[in-house]
């Protein structure tokens, strides 16, 4: 299993936590296009607490998390 964790507004609409089959999923951005996540709305991608690429293999046991850009003044 893959656990995905989603922060923000990425939440809206969606479930916090997502658990996926990792046999059905390649990299980061097969996960977004799962979940119908833009990867454009993704401006952060942890994996396993490493800052990755959408184009990241991802493997069983994984731990995904994508935060959207943060605004703010």
């Amino acid at each position: 299993m893959i656990e995905v964790r989603l922060f923000a507004t990425l939440r809206e609409n969606r479930e916090k936590i997502y658990f996926l089959p990792a046999e059905n999923f390649h990299c980061a951005l097969d996960i977004y296009n799962h979940l119908n996540i833009p990867a454009d709305e993704v401006s952060t991608l942890l994996i396993n607490g490493f800052h990755k690429k959408p184009h990241d293999e991802v493997k069983d046991n994984d731990i995904l998390a994508l935060f959207p850009p943060v605004g703010g003044g």
